[in-house]
């Protein structure tokens, strides 16, 4: 049983209604955000109609605004808008579905504004927008909004697209619209004044026009891998999986694997389809061999017979050790894992690790200080010395912290085999980077 004081609905429903209210005036005392979610939870209490004139005061407070958002403000920003997300989906959508349909495609119709003011860096509010769509399909199913007034909604928000937030929404309203309302929506943005091509491609996927989908392309169109890729994917959904592989084979520039893996992916879900296992496998080894993929060598040790794959994994590893790409190799053999050999392959291959992948080159480290401290070390150092060599003040804080691990590593190492120990290597770096002082005033602490 939790104790008392700790922080959960139970513990705090037991302080009962009166205290809670105080304390919720006094938290959102000087919070914005917080006191919005409280009017909502009040004007939803009162019922939809009170929540939906609070959402739409707010909507309408967002549309006016012209406050640049910054990356300090784009949290209380995403929390505003979710806020009022939930309300629609909530006690809205349960009393009056109709009304918050109406009520979403308001909420989309901000995006383009927003964006345009906001710094997203992080891709979370255009996120927000493109998970709307989904939820306008939802709501207007439940509601049974009509087709005419839906397409209206759906042009209206094609027409405000310039963030391609709304990429998802035809295929998110083709199952609730069906053939007669696509073709009307068709209608509507010609009327508007045109329709590109990506929505074009759209509209006759969602009808199950795949003849009219296919005539969109011109011959040279399919030379290009992602776009052979693309229609041969349709192809095979559609049962077409002969012609899928010819619009394939006519792809140039396909043998460039790092650069055209989902061609690759789709000829070997159409190999299969065509019962060419064999030869699906040999796809996925020249693959692998080229990526070190690990999903695609689990895939193609799968399929293998019995004791067969033990075998095939030793040349796997072999392959990843002797691949061209020293950063792929090690994040292939550190994720398989194959530890004892990521070790041996950071040692030997010690002066290559740059230190600039911090995404790789940190849980990698973490992964091996346990029992190969040598290796972890050097990817460690490799960092430390990047983020000074190149001034990058904003990962002297993380530096300081891999210096320090280091140090605790160098505690528990008792053959170096041959790398540079901890103390030396530590008197060198204060050497070359003493005037970094920022830095270890970050280590001293």
């Amino acid at each position: 049983m939790a104790p008392k004081r700790t922080l959960n609905a139970r513990n705090l429903e037991a302080l009962g209604a009166a205290v809670l209210a105080e304390l919720l005036i006094e938290v959102s005392a000087g919070h914005a955000v917080i006191q919005r979610r409280l009017r909502l939870a009040l004007a939803a209490a009162g019922g939809a109609a009170e929540a939906a004139r609070e959402v739409r005061k707010r909507l309408a407070a967002i549309a006016r605004s012209t406050t640049f958002i910054d990356s300090a403000r784009r949290k209380a920003l995403l929390a505003d808008l979710e806020a009022q997300q939930q309300a629609i989906t909530g006690p809205i959508a349960a009393a009056d579905p109709a009304l918050a349909v109406e009520l979403q495609v308001r909420l989309l119709e901000l995006s383009e504004g927003v964006l345009d003011r906001c710094s997203d860096s992080t891709g979370a509010v255009i996120g927000l927008f493109q998970r709307g769509v989904d939820t306008l399909a939802s709501l207007a199913a439940a509601a049974n909004t009509p087709t005419g007034t839906l397409v209206e909604h759906a042009a209206d928000l094609l027409q405000e697209h310039g963030y391609g937030q709304f990429e998802g929404l035809i295929p998110a309203l083709a199952p609730v619209l069906g053939e007669a309302g696509l073709r009307q929506l068709e209608e509507a943005l010609l009327e508007r004044g045109g329709i590109d091509r990506f929505t074009m491609e759209q509209l006759a996927r969602g009808r199950g026009d795949l003849e009219g989908y296919l005539e969109l392309f011109e011959p040279s169109q399919l030379t290009w891998p992602a776009t052979a890729a693309e229609v041969a994917g349709h192809l095979l959904q559609a049962g077409r999986a002969e012609q899928a592989l010819t619009v394939l084979d006519h792809a140039a520039g396909a043998t460039q694997i790092m650069e055209a893996e989902v061609w690759h992916a789709t000829r070997i879900a159409v190999l299969e389809a065509l019962g060419r296992s064999d030869d699906a496998q040999a796809h996925r080894w020249l693959v692998f061999g080229r990526t070190l993929s690990i999903p695609l060598l689990r895939d193609y040790l799968r399929r293998l017979d019995d004791f067969a794959d033990v075998e095939a994994e030793e040349r796997a590893l072999a392959v990843a050790e002797a691949h061209p790409l020293r950063l792929a190799a090690l994040q292939f053999l550190v994720f398989w894992p194959s530890l004892p050999r990521a070790a041996r392959f950071v040692i030997e291959h010690w002066e290559v690790w740059d230190g600039d992948a911090f995404e790789i080159y940190e849980p990698a480290a973490e992964r091996l200080s346990a029992e190969h401290p040598v290796a972890a070390s050097l990817l460690l150092r490799a960092m430390v010395v990047f983020a000074l060599s190149m001034g990058r003040s904003k990962r002297y804080r993380y530096a300081a912290e891999h210096l320090r691990q280091c140090e605790r590593l160098a505690a528990c190492i008792d053959d170096w085999q041959g790398v540079e120990p901890h103390s030396s290597f530590a008197g060198r770096l204060r050497e070359a980077f003493g005037q970094k002082w920022s830095f270890w005033q970050l280590l001293e602490r």
